[in-house]
């Protein structure tokens, strides 16, 4: 399956050179956001349903945006937020992630779906990592999930042509859930539509539900001073929403599950 890199101006057909072919069309200063809306359904022990609006960035990690001085504090896009934290890229990062399970995209592109600093805060419960080849063709997707007590984990997806892919969970996310049960994301690449879905199943069935839908935008440098101003700090924002809803089902008598030892970083298995 190739697929077209949303980041380029390149024509869709034209997403990878192959010997004897003109380069590439330069990419665009400005890559798409979308403006989105995340829901949360948790169904056990107590139903309960979290929604908020933000927007996601989707970039080309080897060429991330150049934005003007006097807007680069609404949207950077450090290495220290990914993966180990200290690599001198986020793509060399992803590389070594893939590296130690063994896969090389030799040069293909990525694309990735994350949320910027703004004004030097970031929270990214989720960060999506489409690879390709230099064929162009999906080789794996990398979704990185960082709780809220600083912790990071990355699973290692094989989607199918329907972008399904599943994982048993290892990682500390919520504090209601214990570490067990099995994922199943739909994470089809964003074209026009962002459209994810995950599910956990535990044993019993259906635990939670979480979705994010949005629309693509073109992000000038005033479409961006428009998200900030409709969106304010909206990293920060997301994660206060987090905690106090929390608090809420706390509130409500849900039991809190015990934090195991690595929740911060746990082994990156696939």
């Amino acid at each position: 399956m190739v697929i077209p890199d949303p980041t380029s101006t390149a024509p869709a057909d034209r997403v990878s050179a192959r010997p004897g072919d003109p380069p590439p069309a330069p990419r665009s200063r400005h890559p798409p956001s979308y403006p989105c809306t995340i829901t949360h359904v948790r169904t056990t022990p107590r139903r309960y349903t979290l929604r908020h609006r933000t927007y996601l960035w989707l970039i080309d990690p080897d060429r991330p945006p150049r934005l003007p001085r006097a807007l680069r504090g609404l949207a950077r896009f450090d290495p220290r937020d990914h993966f180990t934290g200290d690599r001198t890229s986020v793509r060399a990062g992803l590389d070594d992630f893939l590296a130690g399970h063994g896969i090389r995209l030799d040069g293909g592109r990525v694309l990735m779906l994350t949320q910027a600093r703004v004004f030097g805060y970031v929270f990214n419960p989720l960060t999506l990592y489409w690879c390709h080849g230099p064929d162009g063709r999906l080789r794996c997707v990398v979704a990185e999930v960082h709780n809220t007590y600083g912790g990071r984990h990355c699973y290692l997806l094989h989607p199918d042509t329907a972008g399904t892919a599943r994982a048993d969970k290892r990682f500390y996310v919520s504090p209601f859930f214990p570490v067990d049960g099995r994922y199943r994301m739909r994470v089809p690449p964003p074209d026009h539509r962002l459209d994810l879905t995950v599910h956990l199943d535990r044993e019993g069935g259906r635990a939670l539900t979480a979705t994010v839908r949005g629309t693509r935008r073109a992000v000038s440098g005033a479409a961006l001073l428009r998200l900030a101003l409709r969106h304010p700090w909206a990293p920060l924002l997301a994660s206060a929403a987090i905690r106090v809803h929390g608090i809420r089902l706390y509130l409500r008598g849900l039991p809190v599950q015990p934090r195991p030892h690595d929740h911060r970083t746990p082994e990156n298995a696939p």
